[in-house]
């Protein structure tokens, strides 16, 4: 029986990985067996790849097109078989992100990263995509709280603010996929609300 594919979204700082890895322990309790993994990563190809777009510059299109890369190899090694054996696999980022960040934050054509998605995985999608929503002033107030900044994190408020609009358009054009949950809101009470939309699945 195929397991469930479950994405985490969000600006950076929104908190989506702490949220990630609080439902998959809720669901770990339930008996449900699940995979964390992560984009760009999740591979060893992946892992280097990370690297090197959350450090190096390089042009919009070439970061665009190493994370599709850095994307197949992690859905080909890891995603599908993990999915196959019957495990609910959790990701930290999958392609919204990149419509969000490189669309949404870049400027590269949404056609372009379109095509990139139809020739990379045309028939897998999330069943569910969680948007840890948070506005930028806040989520950067975490950031600084927390950690040095990598080469995305470097970005201004205004570049926050388009990826921001691009995950909630996605979600508005998708209801029955994506999931919104408020980023400023107690952690157990957001866990909460995303076991409550995945309770059917679990019966």
């Amino acid at each position: 029986m195929r397991g469930r594919f479950i994405t985490f979204e969000g600006i950076d700082g929104s908190g989506k990985s702490t949220q990630l890895a609080a439902t998959a322990s809720a669901l770990r309790a339930g008996g449900i067996d699940v995979l964390q993994t992560r984009e760009p990563g999740g591979t060893q190809l992946g892992e280097a790849l990370r690297s090197m777009l959350l450090q190096r510059r390089m042009s919009p299109l070439t970061e665009t097109l190493l994370m599709f890369a850095a994307r197949v190899e992690h859905i080909d090694e890891v995603i599908v078989p993990a999915l196959g054996t019957g495990h609910w696999v959790l990701c930290d980022r999958f392609t919204d992100a990149t419509y969000a960040y490189q669309w949404g934050g870049r400027g590269i054509a949404q056609e372009w990263i379109a095509s990139l998605e139809s020739w990379s995985h045309p028939t897998l999608q999330p069943d569910l995509t969680v948007v840890v929503d948070l506005e930028p002033q806040q989520a950067a107030l975490r950031r600084a709280r927390e950690r040095e900044p990598d080469r995305f994190e470097a970005q201004d408020a205004a570049f926050f603010a388009r990826v921001r609009e691009v995950y909630l358009a996605r979600a508005r054009a998708e209801p029955n996929r994506f999931l919104v949950v408020d980023g400023s809101r107690p952690g157990p009470q957001i866990v909460t609300q995303i076991l409550e939309r995945v309770k059917p699945w679990r019966a």
